[in-house]
């Protein structure tokens, strides 16, 4: 067994990272692995050096990679030779020494509370099509649950008597989210119409096939909704998520709270969400500070 293929089977066994993230740390290595056998007469991966490294970083700069693509790719070499550390297959990390290209930062604009009030809306779910279209909108909107969270809910995860739902994280991580009455009126009429058109599998949203839903899938469903009603470049289901934390934080709701709802591991992760409520913040201190006698 190979030294990446030992690695790729510890992800998925013992950290039990998604195959979506093995796959990524999988092309990654292998790309690693052909730019040391076409430029370092196949040097084994086990004897590469900083100078490697940086050789690559250049390889990739030139290819015009932006630095977040080639950031991704070092975290991936960072984990696989902590591994080999943790192994006793090398001495020391060629990524010790070894900083992240600085990035921009930048978060993508929220949808406002009206666009997401004026999508919901448009949309009457008098089938069973209609009614997960509704759904689906809703439920990102009304949890910030991540696309991939989604799908894979399972219809047992849905409590309608406590009004809440259990949602499946990265790395396994479950977390309970309340629901609000809407978003409750739409599952129970969704679930009316799954049951009529004959539909048993386990996970809650699913084709007219009845099989899981797909990423591209979610995708459409949300960008051609609010592709109508806003003007943003960017409508994708993630920008839900956005807008569900920057509408929390700005009618007031605690970051530590919210940081749960998203189901960050850490607070800087969700602080993110305090740059896109500066205006609001601003306007708010203009309007009641006592000494401002504008």
């Amino acid at each position: 067994m190979s030294t990446i293929t030992t690695f790729l089977s510890y992800l998925e066994n013992e950290k039990q990272y998604s195959k979506h993230t093995i796959t990524a740390y999988q092309n990654d290595l292998k790309d690693f692995n052909q730019f040391l056998k076409d430029n370092f007469d196949k040097l084994p991966l086990v004897d590469v050096d900083y100078f490697q490294v940086r050789a690559w970083i250049a390889e990739l700069s030139q290819q015009n990679l932006k630095h977040k693509s080639i950031n991704r790719k070092l975290s991936s070499l960072k984990t696989f030779y902590k591994f080999l550390l943790k192994t006793d297959q090398v001495k020391a990390s060629p990524m010790q020494k070894l900083k992240s290209l600085k990035t921009p930062k930048s978060l993508s604009t929220p949808f406002s509370i009206q666009e997401v009030k004026n999508v919901i809306n448009s949309i009457e779910p008098i089938d069973f099509k209609t009614s997960r279209q509704a759904l689906i909108i809703e439920l990102l909107y009304a949890t910030g649950m991540r696309r991939a969270e989604l799908i894979s809910l399972q219809t047992h995860d849905v409590d309608l008597v406590k009004q809440q739902l259990k949602i499946t994280g990265k790395r396994n991580k479950q977390r309970i989210v309340p629901l609000y009455s809407n978003v409750c009126c739409h599952l129970k009429a969704y679930l009316n119409f799954k049951k009529q058109e004959g539909f048993t599998h386990s996970n809650l949203l699913v084709t007219e096939q009845d099989l899981p839903l797909y990423p591209s899938f979610v995708y459409h469903v949300v960008n051609d909704a609010f592709s109508v009603f806003s003007t943003k470049s960017k409508t994708s289901p993630h920008i839900l998520r956005h807008s569900f934390a920057t509408h929390l934080l700005n009618q007031g709701s605690d970051l530590n709270a919210i940081k749960e709802l998203l189901g960050h591991e850490s607070l800087s992760s969700t602080e993110v969400y305090t740059h896109n409520s500066i205006e609001q913040l601003k306007q708010s201190y203009h309007k009641n500070h006592p000494r401002n006698t504008k």
